[in-house]
């Protein structure tokens, strides 16, 4: 994540330096493209081949790439080609790369620190995000957009041995399914939730899933896959290979048809289409209007920063809260109140207060809401799942904010903020409205 923060400073100074702005802003959005259209196939592939053999696979070929391209900036100066395509390949790659890290912590500890490792990884985020940009601004210092791309590949490749000594679990049978290879964990069982979604096992071998949508336990969705028995001395059915479109169908048959994951998914994606764009563009924006400055923006970032880091503290040090569907909920709803108040406080020391109680809010109810999407989700198709609630929040979510820019300079920071609060509160409303969210609870 620090090798990541130093990489997006390399990229935006490299590219500010060798276009105009509005070239710059290009390069800097072209990898969600990739990433937004790219992701569920993503998940498809880390559930097929395990989040471990693909977490360190795309991780070496983001370093490859990197360093690659530190090492041209050296010797030539090649222009913005150059920086759009690799702004590509990190887009590609990161549609495999997020979906498989979002998969990892169930193959690595159990359900019961799943909500522990959560907060650890908010933590993680937050430190990167201090420390990852001071250095990039040093390494661009020191040498330039060359040493700054270098050292965020450096950094990058001390993360390749840390993933490679990571150690599996024994992915949990469910249902009778079959389940991956324990020796290095090859990750590709397909097994349904059978306390939420799974039906009576198929009779009879056809279309994967019921009259309802929801994945069936002899569902044949992956390499490993068998199709029943035929019975009364009838020759048995060839086995339909498995394929990455069945499996994706399959995964969203799983989603579709799960009691807390398809609304769950519902209130991620509505609680970060609200809070992306009033909490990067339109923050800056906001602070330029009231004459905050540079400084007192920096202020509220901090002060954004902290409450979400203390949320993510809460977290891995409590393992777990009470009533999580309830208490995510809540947390949605009230930050996006606080984000619509920001928009109307005049002084700098009242929107750090708002910003804190933004961060302490909105950070809680993300970390329960990924907390719970790891815990209810079946191991097999948590790469699928991750993919699904990332392609908003990844991909789509930063595209918003050139349409958040835009509807701020025809209407003003008020109302776009109280609409952007509206759509967060939104998300919130939905995890009320669904019982069997509402009473989600995380494992103790």
């Amino acid at each position: 994540m620090i090798g990541d923060n130093v990489f997006y400073i390399a990229l935006s100074w490299a590219a500010v330096r060798s276009g105009t702005p509005s070239q710059a802003g290009l390069v800097m959005a072209v990898s969600a493209v990739p990433r937004a259209l790219l992701m569920l196939g993503g998940g498809v592939v880390a559930d097929r081949f395990g989040p471990r053999r693909v977490v360190i696979g795309s991780d070496a070929v983001r370093c490859a790439a990197v360093l690659t391209v530190a090492a041209l900036l050296f010797v030539a100066h090649p222009g913005l080609w150059l920086l759009a395509l690799l702004a590509v390949v990190f887009g590609i790659v990161d549609a495999v790369f997020m979906p498989a890290v979002g998969a990892l912590p169930a193959r690595v500890t159990g359900r019961d620190q799943l909500a522990r490792v959560q907060g650890m990884r908010g933590l993680a985020v937050r430190f990167a995000n201090v420390v990852g940009a001071p250095l990039g601004g040093l390494g661009v210092a020191l040498g330039g957009s060359a040493t700054a791309f270098a050292l965020a590949g450096l950094l990058i490749a001390v993360s390749v041995p840390l993933l490679i000594s990571v150690r599996m679990r024994e992915t949990p049978q469910a249902g009778g399914a079959n389940t991956a290879d324990t020796a290095d964990t090859a990750d590709t069982a397909n097994t349904a939730d059978t306390a939420d979604t799974a039906p009576a096992p198929v009779e009879a071998v056809g279309p994967p899933g019921d009259a309802d949508g929801a994945p069936a336990r002899g569902d044949a969705s992956g390499p490993h896959a068998r199709v029943p028995d035929a019975e009364d001395g009838a020759p048995a059915v060839p086995e339909r290979p498995a394929t990455a479109w069945r499996d994706l169908r399959d995964g969203l048959r799983y989603i579709r048809g799960h009691r807390v994951l398809a609304p769950l998914i519902v209130t991620i994606a509505l609680g970060d289409l609200g809070f992306v764009g009033p909490l990067n563009v339109g923050l800056a924006l906001l602070a330029d209007r009231r004459g905050w400055g540079a400084s007192g923006m920096g202020l509220v970032v901090a002060a954004f920063g902290a409450g979400a880091g203390a949320a993510a503290l809460l977290l891995a040090w409590r393992g777990t809260l009470p009533r999580a569907g309830s208490a995510g909920a809540a947390a949605l709803l009230g930050g996006s109140v606080a984000i619509g108040a920001l928009a109307q406080v005049p002084g700098v020391g009242a929107a750090v207060g708002v910003a804190l109680a933004i961060g302490l809010l909105a950070g809680l109810s993300g970390a329960l809401c990924g907390a719970l999407l790891q815990t209810q989700s079946d191991p097999a198709y948590l790469g699928r799942v991750t993919a699904v609630a990332g392609i908003v929040s990844l991909g789509l979510a930063p595209l918003s904010m050139p349409l958040t820019a835009a509807a701020i300079g025809w209407w003003g920071t008020g109302p776009v903020f109280a609409g952007s609060a509206v759509v967060c509160g939104l998300g919130g409303v939905v995890a009320l409205a669904v019982r069997d969210l509402r009473r989600a609870e995380l494992p103790r």
